[in-house]
């Protein structure tokens, strides 16, 4: 079975209490389907399904390796470079979100 050993990037442990949406999307103002937050620098992107895939964006050029899912009821990680989900007991917390503006 595939590991993670990319942990020691997590500084991100207590999930913020709620965001405005995909933080590049909301700048440009473009639309995302789901979010997901760097656990080491904490910024929100949104998913590889959504039109501008800012959360492997933002791992490609910043060396950041993992994220989380911030959609209700998911607890998921994923390490970019080790190609991995898992769930991270110590990052804690629930999200809330708005609505999506693609569905």
């Amino acid at each position: 079975m595939a590991k993670c050993s990319h942990l020691d990037h997590v500084r991100v442990t207590q999930l913020p209490e709620s965001v405005e949406g995909c933080e590049e999307c909301l700048i440009a103002g473009d639309a995302w389907l789901h979010l997901r937050i760097c656990l080491e620098c904490g910024k929100v992107g949104c998913c590889d399904d959504s039109p501008n895939r800012h959360a492997t964006a933002h791992a490609e050029s910043s060396g950041h390796p993992l994220i989380r899912s911030l959609e209700p009821g998911e607890i998921w990680s994923w390490c970019f470079v080790d190609e991995v989900g898992m769930v991270i007991p110590e990052v804690q917390g629930e999200t809330r979100i708005p609505p999506s503006p693609l569905g």
